[in-house]
């Protein structure tokens, strides 16, 4: 070996040497970020892989702790902990705080929605991104975005059969949002419980059914070990984007590059976990099938009536509020203006 050669080899070793037993260089920001989960594909394909995404993008100057549902405030209180700076993030559903502002699930979808591909396609091409922080920075003091998006859900895991509009009266269900109120009117006995309550209030009979997730969201959940029924399609949820908060004063510490790496950071997470979702929906129903789960379709009639009354429902709500009847109308209009989209976008065999 040549001397020259030698010599260099011997200080590039070095200097690998020392790189690596440097320490790391501490992050500038470091971010608490409550969730509403426990486990599951929302917390490793949401909130854990926007942590992952959010540190390699800002080159470690952002760093987020996930925590479980529980850890810093009770479930369905993780939005309040990031205004009250409690914690300075959070990931959650915005539906959940229908009971303050309806115009919540107008963002989070409930069963008036348009179907999942139309709504990304709102929210990042329609104006709906911009109509969601200003609507949460007035009501809610937060700076919000998207972080993790469904397709349709499942309608129910049942312990009953469920296919017509009788099948649903005096049905004891769990769910969330809108449709809490709009399930009762069609007759079901209605009551909504943080997540992590509902598999034991399913498995003592507490209630008779449960909506959740997606059909492969739902097999972590674990509803078909003790519910014989899968109703499909999940009328009640169309679609259902979930949401990235952040306290105000967290986010004003951030550079303007930090705060767009972290809304890439959110919208990368959002299409991949939609498309993951599809693709494992698809596989879904045959591990259903193959657990000894009875698979309904909901009838043509309950289908068409959860639309029609979901409408009425929003119409009766856009009267009486301004930011419900501003979201509620530019979601409108985009649904119309993509209601033949099918003859253009899907080819028939």
């Amino acid at each position: 070996m040549r001397p020259k050669l030698g010599l260099l080899l011997a200080a590039t070793s070095l200097a690998g040497a020392l790189l690596a037993a440097a320490p790391a260089l501490a992050a500038e920001h470091n971010w608490k970020m409550q969730t509403e989960w426990g486990g599951g594909p929302l917390m490793e394909l949401g909130a854990k892989a926007f942590a992952e995404r959010v540190k390699l993008l800002t080159d470690g100057r952002v760093e987020v702790q996930v925590l479980p549902v529980g850890t810093l405030a009770k479930g369905l209180e993780s939005r309040t902990a990031v205004a009250n700076g409690v914690a300075e993030a959070c990931h959650t559903w915005i539906g959940y705080d229908w009971g303050k502002d309806k115009t919540t699930v107008l963002f989070g979808g409930f069963s008036g929605s348009m179907d999942s591909e139309r709504m990304l396609h709102w929210i990042y091409e329609g104006g709906g991104l911009e109509l969601w922080r200003q609507f949460n920075e007035e009501k809610f003091n937060v700076v919000s975005m998207p972080l993790f998006a469904r397709t349709a859900e499942a309608f129910l895991h049942s312990r009953k059969p469920v296919k017509t509009m009788d099948d649903l009266k005096g049905l004891k269900l769990r769910t969330a949002g809108a449709w809490l109120e709009i399930s009762k009117s069609l007759g079901a006995a209605s009551v909504t419980t943080p997540g992590p309550e509902t598999y034991p209030m399913l498995e003592r009979g507490a209630i008779d059914a449960t909506e959740w997730g997606t059909l492969y969201e739902n097999i972590s959940m674990g509803f078909h070990k003790i519910a014989k029924y899968v109703i499909i399609p999940g009328v009640h949820q169309p679609s259902a984007p979930f949401e990235l908060c952040v306290n105000k004063a967290a986010w004003a510490k951030l550079s303007d590059r930090d705060k767009k790496m972290v809304e890439m950071a959110a919208k990368q997470v959002t299409i991949e976990s939609w498309m993951r979702v599809g693709a494992e929906d698809a596989k879904a129903l045959k591990f259903f099938r193959e657990q000894g789960n009875e698979i309904i379709e909901l009838s043509p009639e309950v289908q068409k009536a959860t639309k029609d009354m979901s409408v009425k429902w929003a119409d009766e709500q856009a009267k009486a509020n301004p930011w419900f009847k501003k979201v509620w109308e530019s979601q409108r209009a985009f649904e119309k203006l993509w209601e033949n989209a099918s003859s253009y976008r899907n080819v028939r065999y």
